[in-house]
């Protein structure tokens, strides 16, 4: 019987987990368990035997971890080990009238430089070899290869059954950010994807609150295979306490959401298998049907906001953003001052940095819903990687949106200062890239009453400018729609700027910032990563010039920079030295935006 005529009339239960359950029941175990394929096969059919024994319908071969990088080998040398662990596979499901699939696991990107395309392919290429017709990509947490792999497995054969499974934590996001929502869009109406469902990651009673907010799957099958439950440290080691029964009185109640394919992941034994085979068996209603329909009505609050800034932005209206610093110390008084005066000027936008030079400063995301609040501004905090988790950053950016923020400026951040490196360590658990993408995935799976816009930040100044323009790119890729530049001084800058393209799908603000010394000018140029000040800049202050007349050079300077950019980027980023907004009105003034 082939496996789709058999999900019509059943569900399929599948084995549990091989690598955790392998690391306990043998004596010696490898540390990666795909080489017992080779090394001692009768441990894998050992292990292959209890869980059809235990009620395994269908067993994953022993290759999730087969690739060249967790084998730390060449092609030829996984291709050894898949092919082995297809033999033990069949040999023992033959003789049980049990399917097997081909488990595929993720390629770990440690290197994005990297195109893992054709080692997929030729990991496919090796299991179509070896006579296996059911492929299950399980744990992927990212979309990247899966469509290309599914492409790839239907131009062998169309009929082969191809099961795709993520892993989400229990808020139903994977590590690289992607939602359930996002993964469930992106893959129901890809052509040759046969099933869609989460493995590893959650226990059950996270998978069942999982699975209840899918949407309609149509014609797609729905898998779960949760863990065991969650990892505990016992005598220096990781370990997952059993409570088979549990599990197994959880899982069966993913059933009742339509789940058709079931079976258990990291801590699962053959036990778990067998008493979860009882209680579906123990269901009281036959579970059948062409397709799996889910009806679940999922309410959002209606949270919509006028986003005016970027509606400017993409209406092609010449907008102005100006940058004010957050606090060291507790009064935020002359901020909001400023934020006030600066709107009645027409400024669109504030934008707050987020601890620069890697110096402590007031919270930019309180910062920026206080200035929201009492100025009747629209807000651009900066949020930067260095300071905090994947788990804090997300949290803040939720906050920001709860209290109507709905621009964010994502920044890698300044380093830690060279001394304080004894005692602060910088998180960068992301980079700016992956803070853009899990900001556009919370777009499809949290926010999507109103999208939150994200903007990048760039750097025109470095010496290789086409190298930083494609990095650019690359943040468009991931999710970012708008760009603030690092404050402009030099000729070739602006140079480089006249010749970007036109026509383009994202904005750039030009970065204005006014100097007001011969100190600062000097300091800019010397000690501020990422910004040059030309020689004839710098020549028109000197070091017994008053504050006044510093000042006047600095507006001039900036005004001149801004008339030779502004008609070819979408607005001005004016950043305000020392909080001294007033220079900022005179600038507007002088470029007649006021």
């Amino acid at each position: 019987m082939k496996i789709l005529d058999y999900l019509k009339e059943s569900v399929l239960i599948t084995d549990g987990a091989m690598g955790t359950y392998y690391a306990g029941a043998v004596e010696k175990p490898f540390q990666n368990n795909v080489l017992a394929n080779i090394y001692s096969p009768i441990d894998v059919e050992k292990i292959h035997k209890e869980y059809i024994e235990s009620g395994s319908k269908l067993i994953r071969t022993n290759t999730f971890r087969a690739n060249t990088y967790m084998l730390d080998g060449d092609i030829e040398f996984v291709r050894k080990i898949i092919s082995a662990g297809c033999k033990i596979a069949k040999k023992v499901a033959f003789e049980k009238d049990v399917f097997v699939g081909a488990s595929i696991g993720p390629i770990p990107d440690v290197d994005t430089e990297v195109d893992h395309t054709k080692e997929y392919f030729e990991i496919v290429d090796t299991f179509v070899s070896e006579g296996i017709d059911i492929f299950i990509l399980e744990t992927f947490y990212s979309l990247d290869y899966v469509k290309e792999i599914v492409k790839y497995i239907k131009s062998k054969n169309r009929d082969y059954f191809v099961i795709t499974q993520f892993s989400v934590n229990d808020t139903g996001v994977t590590k690289k950010s992607l939602s359930v929502g996002r993964i469930v869009s992106e893959l129901k109406d890809f052509a040759g994807i046969d099933a869609i469902g989460f493995n590893c990651g959650v226990g059950p009673l996270h998978m069942i609150n999982i699975i209840k907010e899918l949407p309609d799957l149509g014609r797609v099958f729905v898998s779960a295979m949760p863990n065991a439950g969650y990892p505990e440290f016992i005598d220096n080691k990781v370990e997952y306490v059993m409570n088979p029964k549990y599990f197994a009185k959880m899982c069966a109640e993913l059933i009742y959401e339509k789940v058709k394919i079931i079976g258990g992941c990291c801590g699962t034994t053959p036990e778990h298998i067998r008493l979860l085979k009882e209680n579906i068996l123990a269901i009281p209603h036959k579970v059948s049907g062409d397709s799996v329909l889910l009806n679940v009505e999922v309410k959002k609050e209606n949270q919509d906001i006028k986003n005016g800034f970027h509606k400017k932005l993409e209406k092609g209206e010449f907008v102005i953003a100006v940058e004010l610093d957050p606090p060291f110390k507790a009064s935020v008084d002359k901020l909001v001052r400023g934020a006030k005066v600066l709107k009645e000027k027409g400024v669109d936008i504030i934008t707050i940095a987020d601890s620069p030079m890697g110096k402590s400063r007031a919270d930019s995301m309180v910062i920026s819903t206080r200035i929201r609040r009492e100025a009747n501004i629209e807000v651009l905090p900066h949020i930067c990687c260095r300071d905090r988790n994947s788990i804090s950053l997300r949290s803040s950016v939720l906050a920001g949106y709860i209290e109507g923020i709905r621009n964010f400026l994502v920044v890698t951040g300044d380093p830690v200062p060279e001394e304080l490196r004894g005692s602060v360590k910088s998180v960068f658990d992301l980079n700016s890239f992956s803070l853009i993408n899990m900001i556009r995935e919370m777009n499809h799976d949290i926010f999507d009453s109103e999208n939150v816009k994200i903007g990048g930040a760039v750097n025109f100044n470095v010496k290789n400018k086409n190298s930083e323009y494609k990095r650019l790119l690359k943040k468009v890729e991931s999710g970012a729609e708008f760009f603030l530049t690092q404050p402009i001084f030099t000729d070739d800058t602006v140079e480089f700027i006249k010749r970007l393209p036109k026509e383009r799908d994202f904005k750039i603000l030009g970065g204005i910032m006014p100097i007001v010394s011969y100190r600062n000018a000097q300091f800019l140029n010397n000690e501020m990563p990422g910004i040059a000040v030309s020689d004839n800049y710098v020549s028109k202050f000197s070091s017994d010039m008053d504050r006044e007349t510093a000042e006047k050079i600095g507006i001039g300077i900036a005004v001149e920079i801004a008339e030779k950019i502004q008609d070819y980027v979408d607005g001005l980023y004016i950043m305000t030295p020392f909080n001294r907004y007033e220079m900022v009105a005179d600038i507007l003034r002088k470029l007649k935006r006021i």
